[in-house]
């Protein structure tokens, strides 16, 4: 169990993924929100497929996962 601080954008992974699609969003003008909504998910379903820059995201934070299971 690692401890992290109350608020850490550095270490959440989630933070990571969020800035991506939002960059790949940015020079778009979107008119109608569910549009936009459509974008968002495109994007993020783009990203399953793209194991290396989830990757990237987790090397990002500094933390290590571990596959071994503890009880």
């Amino acid at each position: 169990m690692v401890l992290l601080p109350a608020c850490s954008p550095d270490l959440n992974l989630v933070e990571g993924v969020w800035v991506h699609v939002e960059r790949s969003l940015a020079n778009l003008a979107v008119v109608a929100l569910d549009r936009l909504e459509t974008l968002v998910r495109n994007r993020l379903e783009r990203l399953q497929y793209r194991p290396e820059v989830l990757d990237g995201f987790i090397a990002g934070t500094g933390l290590a996962l571990d596959d071994s299971t503890s009880p």
